[in-house]
């Protein structure tokens, strides 16, 4: 894991927070539910072959 994907999460996490504040204050609560969860699939999608890559080494570790 490279220390660049760290700081897209972050950075991710960061812009959709703010969003999610200025569009709960003028209002518009579902618009920022789907933010917030837009941002949450964007970093699943980056985590996947990461999380992949894990399993597989757990499998390879112990053989099955």
């Amino acid at each position: 894991m490279s220390v660049n994907l760290i700081f897209r999460i972050a950075a991710v996490g960061i812009l959709v927070s703010v969003i999610c504040q200025i569009l709960k204050h003028s209002g518009r609560d579902e618009q920022a539910f789907l933010t917030s969860l837009a941002g949450l699939v964007l970093v699943l999608f980056w985590m996947v072959p990461y999380i992949y890559e894990l399993f597989e080494t757990i499998r390879d570790l112990f053989a099955l």
